[in-house]
């Protein structure tokens, strides 16, 4: 498949993987900063890279296998180009978030969870902003938004889909 944009993450390289496992491994909470670290570099968490970490910190595959899944922000394969989180806490359902999830999925043509076909948007849910006074709400690629509409989505839609 032929993009249309730079990528914005590197390739999985077990080298590199290796490398950027050994830059955090001395730091405290070092299994969840190697993981953001791993994700950060290679828009997911390569399954093999899960045990190249439990070697370098000494535990085993399935305590850092847990971690990988405890945490729901830990992709199993790349994110696209730009990710669109919608808010599926209590108080945005109560404030018409259901609706917009629906009409996101369908105006995107993935349901949550998913990426579309040609890796511009992944559409995942996230279990509170933190913006419950302005619900419902999203996230545009780190970026929060508030008091969201059928007209402010749309606007958000469009801005993934460039």
């Amino acid at each position: 498949m032929t993009t249309l944009y730079e990528p914005r993450y590197e390739h999985w390289e077990e080298a590199r993987g290796a490398e950027i496992i050994a830059e955090h491994a001395g730091q405290e909470g070092a299994t969840l900063v190697i993981l953001h670290a791993l994700q950060e570099a290679f828009g997911y968490v390569p399954e093999a890279a899960i045990p190249m970490v439990a070697r370098a910190l000494n535990l085993s595959r399935a305590e850092v296998h847990g971690v990988f899944t405890f945490y729901h922000d830990f992709r199993h394969k790349p994110a696209g180009r730009h990710v669109l989180k919608l808010c599926r806490a209590e108080a945005c359902q109560a404030a018409g978030g259901d609706a917009l999830a629906a009409r996101a999925e369908t105006k995107l043509g993935v349901l949550l969870g998913n990426t579309t076909a040609d890796d511009r948007v992944t559409l995942e849910p996230i279990y509170c902003l933190g913006l419950c006074a302005t619900a419902p709400s999203a996230m545009l690629d780190g970026r929060l938004i508030g008091r969201l509409d059928e007209k402010r989505l749309d606007a958000l839609v469009a801005e993934a889909q460039r």
